[in-house]
């Protein structure tokens, strides 16, 4: 793993985002996670941050889905596979089945 963060590039996308604000900040790292949340841009109730994180969820699909050459169904099948078992024993490492064998799609 890098010693420092990897930046998204956002400026190819700054006339989509418009007039959007962040809510969310993501690292990997050995263990787990590291995250930012400011739940203001989505609003007080917490139940909109759980729509978000679907929205999240199913735009992570479709790009697992173009990177390791598998369909945006199958990715996030497997996406809700790890929430689940997250979700039923956090912090177990054998909590997955084993993990989908595919081929790296390079871009």
């Amino acid at each position: 793993m890098s010693e420092k963060p990897i930046p998204i590039d956002l400026v190819p996308f700054a006339e989509t985002l418009g007039d959007s604000r962040e809510f969310l900040r993501v690292w990997a790292k050995q263990g787990g996670t590291l995250c930012f949340v400011n739940p203001r841009p989505l609003g007080a109730d917490p139940a909109l941050f759980g729509i978000a994180m679907v929205d999240v969820i199913r735009n992570a699909a479709a790009s697992y889905a173009k990177a390791i050459g598998v369909s945006e169904e199958q990715a996030l099948e497997r996406i809700w596979m790890g929430l689940d078992a997250e979700r039923s024993a956090p912090a177990e490492d054998d909590a997955l089945p084993p993990p989908v064998v595919v081929a790296r799609k390079d871009d």
